[in-house]
């Protein structure tokens, strides 16, 4: 039987991973192993996605984070090539643009297993960003490049990835995949209730990259507009244990909702119940999309540029000020929905189907 191991440790990596999860255990011929790096380790943030998203309990729990990126990247090589060795899969798959994935995508490459690669050709085009260099890397290393847009497979052809010994398959996206499983599951409105006291119209926002939270004038500006923002209109951040340690470390007010850091299918309700989304979050951008919201991404650039491009999506510099005043303006959009942009929700059925074509 052919094995694959799969290397995730946040978030993100957690919604991709259950369709293509179910995909897998629906193919009689292929086994999975999940390996789980730890990297996003609060309660809320790891543990609770495996519960109500069905994933396959990890086989491998490294516990690791709370680290820099030089030390958690060497930690979990150590910790997957301790697993490789113990499984011996035919083939690793990593998804995304963290540190887990970089270090999967590094140890498959020593011990030259063929590495899968969800979410390939993203490009920021930003050399500043962490996960700009952990995509590029983690591409360049990858034998099977599965893309979710055009924007992705033209961004590899321009690098000269044809010219390489790899396989590049759009494959659509398996976030949007998940939308459309877990979107069926819920009934928003109940679900909304037992977060608390969440007003019946208003602005869903997140806050967590380094870049706007590790300098404290950046910080202090986002909070300042998100105020004054919902003096207008209420605002409701779940809020990244990181990003509320900064905040209170800083001693910022808070005027705006904080609500704990929820799970997908709460996350699926906020964004299904909110008027406007305002994150600066790679995945969110496209859930907001997914389910018809305008987004205000506040970043210099984003990855998923065909949103721009389609006006459901618009990016703001937080040093400038006016995250408010955007963001009322954006109250009153609308965009025209591009049919197939993201795929037609059987991503993770090609992905499978790619794997065992080439490992066969």
């Amino acid at each position: 039987m052919t094995k694959v191991l799969t290397v995730i440790g946040a978030r993100p990596q957690f919604i991709k991973a259950s369709p293509v999860s179910k995909a897998f255990a629906e193919a009689s011929d292929i086994e999975e192993v999940l390996v789980h790096t730890g990297q996003h380790f609060d309660e809320n943030m790891s543990a609770i996605f495996f519960d109500e998203m069905g994933i396959p309990e990890p086989k491998y729990n490294l516990d690791i984070h709370s680290l820099s990126h030089a030390g958690m990247t060497a930690k979990m090589m150590m910790g997957i090539e301790e697993a490789v060795n113990l499984e011996k899969p035919d083939a690793i798959m990593v998804y995304g643009d963290t540190n887990s994935t970089l270090a999967a995508a590094l140890v498959s490459s020593k011990l030259h297993i063929p590495l899968a690669h969800v979410e390939a050709g993203l490009r920021s085009f930003n050399m500043k960003m962490p996960e700009e260099i952990n995509r590029i890397l983690t591409d360049r290393v990858s034998q099977l490049l599965f893309c979710p847009t055009e924007t992705a497979v033209r961004n590899l052809e321009v690098e000269g990835f044809e010219s390489f010994e790899t396989r590049i398959v759009r494959t659509g996206d398996v976030m949007y995949d998940a939308s459309l499983q877990f979107s069926k599951m819920i009934e928003p409105k109940e679900r909304i209730n037992d977060l608390g006291d969440i007003p019946e119209k208003f602005v869903l926002g997140t806050i967590h990259r380094a870049e706007n939270t590790d300098d404290r004038e950046v910080l202090s500006h986002i909070v300042s507009e998100l105020n004054a923002l919902h003096r207008e209109i209420p605002v409701v951040i779940p809020i990244h244990p990181r990003t509320s340690q900064l905040i209170d470390k800083h001693k910022l007010q808070t005027e705006f909702i904080c609500i704990e850091p929820v799970g997908y299918l709460d996350m699926i309700s906020l964004l299904q119940g909110c008027s406007l989304v305002i994150t600066d979050s790679g995945g969110l951008q496209k859930e907001a999309y997914f389910f018809d919201k305008f987004c205000l991404t506040i970043r210099d650039q984003t990855e998923w540029t065909e949103l721009v491009e389609y006006g459901a999506n618009e990016l703001i510099r937080p040093a400038d000020g006016r995250i408010k005043e955007i963001a009322l303006k954006a109250l009153t959009k609308t965009f025209n929905v591009q049919q197939g942009i993201y795929g037609d929700g059987n991503s993770s059925q090609k992905i499978v189907a790619e794997i065992k074509k080439y490992l066969n």
